[in-house]
């Protein structure tokens, strides 16, 4: 309640006068009738709410004097509306609540960010928070309470249940989408709002937003409580004062400004007042006067959204009073409605339903009217049945609160706002009353319901204003029974059978009859889904992985599957994994108990189903992948074959939410909107859909992944050649209306067999529709949606999977028209997907998890909430933080590439920022993408550049914007029109903008205070940032270091934040943390606070590798995971850090404590300084953590393992080639990067060509080959850009140099395990695009002992304790004697082919190498394996195959030709007999290869070996395939006797070759050109790009040509020229030797050490 009125009372006087136009019936009640939107405001209200607002501004600029808002508001002193004229418009008798432009109060626009704190909340604990006002300049006294709904602040706001509170908002950013006007509806009813005034006493939030964004908003959240007299603070801990809350019974408080003395303002108890009282209207109103039923709705405190919902359903709706005479009424049906307080002050109405209570219960059935209550109204009820009600602790105000029905077990998301509840024990006492729903997290009643009568109430709000639709069928069939009884004379006891207790579960007609899946009203159209029925005796199943990484399917797919196996081995289930993606997790032998290195193809999904007989199998888990090879099996009767049935979601779902066609049918029979569009088949019908839909258009594949094949096209010369690219892409095409330019908005949907469905998470895109979602920035939860929008979506979402049957997780994607509000389906995924990997980890649900277990038959209700592990998996989770999704790009390593990106995905990677700001979260992800990006800053584009730029989408994107911000004075409203992004995000932009230039004003570091470090910190620079905005010192350059000591002198320090699930409402033991400068509290404790004897326990801190990118993927994923399990085995703590979503290192469970955070040496220093482990693994995570080795060494931080000081030596390719000189390891000339002229003198003395070698980078980042003077100069260029403060190293390119990879391990110099990989190419692609052979058979033991020398001298060299590994070249003699090795780099750290070597030879060397960094016994592995010779090799058995995978498909232009920068962004493996049986299985595995059935075209160029060449034809023409090829490839083609290669000549024209390449009759092209290509016009080029754009497999290394050809030729002959089918077996029968009983005696022996010292 309010204790200083003057303000609030005016308002609430002006607010009055909002009623409609009214008349008055005979009984006395008020007729409302259809109005216009408002009523005005009196001229002498309206001007002295505006002299309020403007003592409140001047009162603001006064205590907020700081630079940063002086600053903000010079910025934007175009956009505050004049005080004067709102003054003055309001005396003139303009009303301000009218929302005339000129009327609107002013208040100030500066951020309360920004501004110094100038209000603080009391609490009667005897605790204060200070915040800073954005309210009223009034004071406000009440029970302080917190609601955990994500949108809906204006409904909360108005909701008289409020009565008498603080409101605590948990979602931090509050504000976002202003405030609507009060027009009304066709019942006079305000359409926005639940009432016609703010009933709450005081508004607490994190953060507001002084800029809103919305098509609807007239005014902002400040103007509203302003006007409205309604005290608010933000920049207050919400989540720490919710656990405050949670903690206390009742926790009063009260909001105070500076000025004002606290001890003048009483703390008061609502519960000690009659709120009912104070909220209930004081006369009748009517409304709906020609409804054929009246129901007589007795307000306690009733909603606008009740009333409406009864009225809509055709009733005549007399509102009364609470008290009322109500036993003198005539009426068909009683309401009785929600309502503030302690029902103990409703006394009177309680007394008056007891006696209608005894009346049903004592006549006959004609004469008993029904009696409904909602809320407030169920605890009347229960009071007036004899029951007791009770205090709850803290109350459930939410829109997420799961309620089970007590008959069905069926459970529906409810919208709450109680703080007292129906006592269980008094209801168990009392035989005529049951308990209708009970709460699922907290097991309180939520309903009742009598056993004959028809009285029935619910705890929640159906009418769901704002929250979930799931129950507002309530009123309807309210209405409907009532209607029924009223004409029939007979009412068939509607609350106890027919309604409130069945049609909870949609699709029945009984209380225990199901005859549907579907939704009432869809129970009488003709639908083909079934229910599924629920599996059962489930004792082995198969889960198709996904492959190799790609673009558009990456490592999301490794933590889906690795969920998936953990629900299945929970359940005792026998797993068999088929996946050849040898680099994940998910194929640890410590998951699945087969793991199956082969393709996810029909024929091997057949060749496993016949060996391993399952009884069931999984699709969902293994991307579109695994989904489209399901598909395809059933379609070939494979899985009848076999008896097998699909888990989750039926196979005739998956099709029609693949099938374009099928799935707009599906969604017209159940009315939700879908584009304009036409599935098609041929090109001719595309062009003929778009002239009928009208241009443009945008083109979708059928069963495609991230967009592939999909596109815009505004003519049809575009849309011809779109359509023919994609139609060799996937059988059918959609063409679309587009859209371009609307919202984009994605919901994550559950549903089990038993039709309970809640959807996990929503995401808004930053881009407009246009940009794939995979390529576009996103933000959970969404920003800019109102409750309407945000929850029809849901809606609509849960209505679409329970349509299709959908049994476990899905994505909907919509487009939302931000003027309208109209939206469309884009597309449902009925799968796990990347998004649902980035919903998991934005939430902390475990969706993949939870989808296996419903798919083996549990229900949402019966499942535990992993997190909490007391509250129900059926919930809705809230986030009280905001995080921030960001792709990564690496399109600057292709030559040739399209930069643009729009609907065909792109990205390589994602990155996810958690915080408590927009600011702050976005410049987080903007570091994690790449760390030599300090936030969102600026890069270089010219005036011309930047308007084409912003309307036409790059990869650089965000940086255009920050350029046109901050240098080229664009406005946001500018950006908007070029971009289409909501003002919003860019007002949020622009917010950093202005506080970089207020932190650049200083001139020292220690000039700045407190509040501005304060600041900045929460919009998210870090400390490199502000040190850079900073002049440069006498001694130099600002550091980090400076900015961090003075940060922490000023105690501006970092809190640590939980992710758990439910914004603090109930506690929860998560491990799950991020890190926040928005907070004041930290969620764990440390050091001596932990009280656990496992936290007391050793802890070690293990660095992960931050987003997948070409060079670092979920091969150092399984090297961090695995090294986090080991340390766990050993007792160790385990602190894990990282930032990828997609990754199975990120999952809680994987580790003790998971920080969600920056890879940085800052974030990792903060995190140091808290938990202070033991140590920090920096070695299993790549190049990112290995480049901030040094800086935590030299800052005091215990580095596990190899010294960084070892590891500079090893990055600096200076300093590393003097090593190699030192200790006699033979490298290729080099020299040292001093000068241009000098590198011009070394490259001519040792001749061209040269290696350009920056240090410290990964995946060969600028490092090319250069041929000639002019190459030299434009490659050292980019290496001293892309390693600015490292040397540059220039080394003779050997030419036909063999390459080979060791992986090892060491420990204080000693090898203690290493392996040797040939790679099948030589020298000159990068190792990992080169494919590699383990165990060799071809390296001589010289050679061997060559290599073992080689690796131990610099183990010692290097002093080395951990993992490394080394490429090495092998120079070819002439003269027959013996290769000469020579070094090119040495990493020391984990490599992306550690997976590849420890799973082929059956000993986890990530495991080993942990053990040995921390000092745990780990004897060296025998010699037998470590001294691999020849002989061994065979012995072993079998050969593994290393295949790299390519996305070139998806990158228009770019040139598919590998060189020494790498291109590849996956990988697989597989295991044969020999090297040519693994590598059929693996180039099979990848996404471009299929065997060449027809005809192979060769080409080539002056630098290509012609005998390579010829030996390549000459298998070719042996395996049967027709040729053809240039007139250069003909030549080599007679030279080996093949004299039937018919010839193109492509220098004139490739249209012959075209038209063999569109009608499949050359199905494998053969390029072996070396000459780079310098523009798109070179004719090897389009060769090239013609293959990748009609998905025709190329081979472009001669060395890999001739091994393709050699081992077609060696399959054929090993199946007496029959198709390859080779016998398939698994991983663990290739180590343990029973694929073959020959071998196995010899290999168990010789592989017995190794196994009795670790296993994987």
């Amino acid at each position: 309640m309010l204790t200083i009125g003057s303000g609030r009372g005016l308002a609430r006087a002006a607010t009055s006068a909002l009623a409609a136009r009214s008349s008055t019936t005979q009984s006395g009640a008020t007729v409302v009738k259809p109005q216009s939107p408002c009523t005005p405001l009196h001229a002498s209200s309206a001007a002295a709410v505006a002299a309020a607002c403007f003592s409140t501004a001047t009162a603001l600029a006064r205590s907020n004097s700081s630079s940063l808002a002086a600053r903000f508001a010079a910025r934007n002193r175009n956009r505050l509306s004049s005080i004067g004229r709102a003054t003055s418009s309001a005396a003139s008798g303009v009303s301000a609540l009218s929302y005339s432009s000129s009327a609107v109060v002013s208040v100030s626009t500066v951020p309360t960010i920004m501004q110094k704190s100038n209000a603080t909340l009391v609490l009667d604990d005897g605790s204060s928070i200070s915040g800073v006002s954005f309210g009223a300049p009034v004071s406000g006294s009440g029970e302080v309470v917190f609601s955990t709904a994500m949108v809906g602040y204006p409904e909360s706001l108005t909701d008289p249940s409020y009565s008498g509170q603080i409101l605590v908002i948990t979602q931090p950013l509050v504000g976002n989408y202003g405030v609507p006007s009060m027009e009304r509806d066709q019942f006079g009813l305000l359409k926005n709002f639940e009432s016609d005034k703010i009933h709450v006493s005081g508004v607490i939030v994190s953060d507001y937003a002084a800029q809103h964004s919305h098509e609807t908003a007239v005014e902002s959240l400040q103007q509203w409580l302003v006007r409205s007299g309604v005290p608010a603070i933000s920049g207050v801990d919400t989540r720490a004062l919710v656990k405050r809350c949670r903690d206390h019974a009742t926790l009063l408080g009260k909001i105070v400004h500076d000025s004002v003395d606290a001890s003048s303002v009483p703390f008061i108890h609502p519960g000690h007042t009659n709120q009912i009282a104070l909220v209930s209207r004081k006369s009748s109103v009517l409304y709906n006067e020609s409804g054929d039923v009246t129901v007589l709705a007795v307000d306690c405190g009733i909603k606008t959204s009740i009333i409406r919902c009864l009225a809509e359903q055709g009733a005549r709706v007399k509102v009364v009073p609470w008290d009322h005479d109500i036993l003198n009424e005539e009426y068909d049906a009683l309401f009785l409605s929600n309502g503030p307080g302690d029902p103990l002050h409703a006394e009177p109405l309680i007394n008056q339903v007891r006696t209608l209570i005894a009346k049903a219960t004592s006549t006959a059935a004609n004469g008993v009217k029904p009696i409904f209550g909602i809320c407030m109204g169920n605890q009347i009820i229960g009071r007036a049945a004899g029951l007791s009600t009770f205090k709850m602790r803290y109350g459930n105000r939410g829109h997420n609160v799961p309620a089970v029905h007590q008959f069905t077990g069926q459970c529906i998301i409810t919208s709450q706002n109680h703080g007292y509840a129906v006592s269980d024990e008094s209801l168990a006492q009392n035989t005529q009353w049951k308990s209708l729903f009970r709460n699922a997290n907290d097991n309180t009643n939520e309903g009742l319901v009598h056993v004959s009568a028809p009285i029935a109430s619910v705890q929640f709000h159906p009418e769901a204003a704002g929250g979930p639709l799931d129950s507002t069928y309530l009123f309807k069939d309210f209405v409907s029974a009532v209607r029924a009884s009223k004409s029939s004379g007979v009412l068939e006891q509607w609350a106890a059978t027919q309604s409130l207790m069945h049609c909870i579960r949609p699709g029945t007609t009984s209380a225990t009859t199901s005859t549907s899946a579907l939704p009432m009203d869809l129970a009488a159209k003709s639908v083909y889904f079934p229910k599924p029925s629920k599996p059962t005796n489930i004792r082995k199943v198969l889960v198709l992985g996904s492959g190799g990484l790609s673009i558009g399917q990456a490592g999301e797919f490794d933590y889906s599957g690795s969920q998936c196996i953990k629900a299945l081995k929970e359940e005792g289930v026998q797993t068999i994994l088929l996946n050849p993606n040898i680099a994940t997790i998910q194929t640890g032998s410590d998951l699945a108990d087969a793991v199956y290195f082969l393709p996810v193809n029909v024929e091997y999904v057949d060749h496993v189903l016949r060996k391993e007989k399952p009884d069931s199998i999984l699709l969902t888990f293994g991307g579109q992948t695994a989904l489209n090879t399901g598909v395809e099996c059933e379609k070939a009767g494979v899985f009848t074959k076999h008896g097998v049935r699909v888990l989750g979601t039926p196979i005739t779902t998956l099709i029609t939410s693949e099938d374009r066609d099928l799935f707009a049918k599906a969604l017209g029979q159940i009315n939700e909107p879908v584009a304009v569009s036409q599935a098609v088949s041929t090109v001719d019908d595309a062009l003929a859909a778009a002239a009928s839909i009208g241009y443009p258009v945008i083109i979708r594949s059928a069963f495609a992944l991230g967009g592939l094949g999909s596109g815009f096209a505004d003519t049809p010369e575009q849309l011809s050649e779109m359509a023919t690219r994609s139609l060799s892409l996937a059988p059918q095409i959609l063409v679309e209306r587009s859209m371009k330019g609307w919202k984009e908005v994605e919901y994550e949907v559950v549903r089990d067999a038993e039709n309970n469905c809640i959807t996990v998470c929503n995401m808004e895109n930053f881009d407009p529709l246009g940009i794939h979602t995979g390529d576009s920035i996103v933000v959970a939860p969404s920003q800019t949606l109102t409750d309407k929008e945000y929850h029809s979506l849901r809606a609509a979402a849960i209505r679409i999977i329970r349509h299709l049957g959908v049994v476990g997780e899905c994505n909907v994607q919509y487009a939302l028209n931000p003027k309208t509000s109209e939206y469309c389906v884009i597309e449902v995924n009925a799968r796990l997907s990347r998004s649902s990997a980035l919903a998991s980890k934005a939430t902390g649900y475990p969706l993949a998890f939870v989808a296996a277990k419903i798919a083996l038959g549990h229900s949402l209700p019966t499942l535990r909430n992993s997190v909490t592990q007391t509250t129900t998996a059926c919930f809705e989770p809230s986030l009280d933080y905001i995080v921030c999704k960001i792709p990564r790009w690496d399109l600057t390593k292709f030559d040739h590439v399209s930069r643009e990106i729009g609907s065909c995905m792109k990205s390589v990677g994602e990155v996810m920022a958690i915080g408590r700001t927009f600011e702050e979260v976005i410049q987080k992800a903007l570091r994690m993408v790449d760390p030599s990006v300090d936030g969102f800053m600026s890069k270089n584009f010219t005036d011309e550049q930047i308007p084409k730029l912003l309307s036409r989408p790059t990869d650089q994107r965000i940086f255009v914007i920050a350029n046109a911000m901050k240098h080229k004075g664009y406005t946001v409203d500018q950006i908007y029109d070029l971009t289409k992004i909501d003002k919003w995000f860019l007002h949020k932009l622009d917010n950093i903008v202005t506080t970089e230039r207020a932190v650049g004003e200083f001139n020292t570091v220690t000039s700045i205070d407190a509040h501005t470090m304060s600041v900045a910190k929460k919009l998210g620079f870090s400390d490199k940032q502000i040190a850079k905005l900073l002049p440069s010192a006498a001694t130099g350059p600002v550091t980090e270091i400076q900015v961090r000591q003075h940060r922490k002198s000023l105690g501006v320090t970092p809190i640590v934040k939980q992710i758990d699930t439910l914004a603090g409402e109930f506690p929860a033991q998560t491990n799950y943390l991020y890190v926040t400068y928005n907070a004041s509290v930290h969620d764990v404790e440390f050091g001596s606070q932990q009280q656990s004897a496992k936290s007391a326990q050793p802890a070690v801190m293990v660095l992960g590798s931050g987003n997948y990118r070409i060079g670092s993927s979920v091969e150092f994923d399984w090297c961090a995971v695995s090294s986090a399990r080991a340390l766990r085995k050993m007792g160790r703590q385990t602190i894990m850090v990282n930032y990828n979503p997609e990754t199975v290192s990120t999952d809680y469970d994987e580790c003790d404590r998971l920080y969600f955070e920056e890879i940085s040496l800052e974030r990792v220093l903060d995190i140091y300084d808290l938990e202070q482990p033991t140590g920090v693994i920096v070695s299993m995570g790549g190049q990112v953590p290995q480049n901030i080795a040094l800086p935590l060494y030299e800052n005091g931080v215990k580095i596990v393992g190899t010294s960084p000081l070892q590891v500079d030596m090893a990055e600096d390719r200076n300093k590393f080639s003097t090593l190699l000189d030192s200790i006699g390891v033979e490298q290729p000339e080099w020299s040292r990067l001093s000068s241009m002229q000098d590198a011009h003198a070394f490259s001519q003395r040792v001749g061209y060509p040269v290696l350009v070698r920056p240090s410290y980078v990964l995946s060969g980042a600028a490092m090319n080959v250069a041929y000639s003077p002019a190459d030299l100069e434009r490659f050292l260029g980019d290496a001293v850009a892309v390693s600015p403060l490292h040397p540059v190293v220039i080394t003779k390119f050997i030419n036909s140099a063999m390459e080979i990879d060791i992986d090892g391990v060491a420990r204080n110099g000693e090898l203690l395990s290493y392996a040797v990989s040939e790679h099948v190419e030589n020298a000159g692609v990068h190792s990992g695009d080169a494919t590699l052979v383990l165990p060799s058979r071809d390296l001589t033991a010289t050679s061997h002992a060559s290599l073992l020398d080689i690796a131990r001298k610099i183990a010692v060299g290097l002093k080395i304790t951990g993992p490394f590994n080394m490429q090495v070249l092998g120079e070819r003699s002439t003269d027959g004697s013996p290769i000469r090795f020579k070094v090119i780099e040495c990493n020391l750290r984990a490599s992306r082919s550690f997976p590849f070597v420890s799973k082929t030879l059956g000993v986890n060397m990530i495991d080993m190498a942990t053990r040995a960094m921390v000092g745990e016994p780990v004897e060296p592995i025998s010699s037998n394996l470590l001294n691999w010779t020849l002989e061994t090799a065979r012995a072993c058995g079998y050969q593994a195959v290393k295949v790299p995978q390519f996305s070139f498909t998806r990158l228009a232009g770019a040139d598919p030709m590998l060189g020494v920068e790498m291109a590849s962004t996956g990988e697989v493996a597989c295991f044969g007999k020999d090297k040519y049986e693994a590598y059929m299985h693996a180039l099979m595995s990848t996404n471009a290869f299929r065997l060449p059935k027809k005809a192979a075209f060769v080409t080539m160029d002056n630098l290509t070996d012609t005998f390579d060449v010829a030996r390549v034809i000459k298998q070719l023409s042996a395996y049967g395939l027709k040729l053809y090829g240039t007139a250069q490839a003909a030549e080599s083609a007679r030279s080996v006797g093949v004299a039937n290669m018919e010839v193109f000549d492509t220098a004139s024209s490739l249209d012959a070759l075209r038209s063999h390449v569109l009608d499949g009759s050359i199905d494998l092209v053969v390029n072996l050109a070396e000459i780079r290509a310098e523009g798109v016009t070179d004719v090897n080029y389009r060769i090239r790009r013609m293959a990748v754009d009609h998905n025709v497999p190329l081979v472009t290394n001669a060395k890999c040509a001739a091994f393709l050809a050699d081992a077609l030729v060696g399959v054929r002959k090993s199946v007496n020229n029959k198709a390859f089918q080779p016998p398939v077996y698994s991983w663990q029968e290739y180590t343990s030797g029973a694929f073959d009983p020959a071998v196995q005696a010899a290999n168990l022996k010789a592989t017995a050490p190794i196994r009795a010292q670790a296993s994987l």
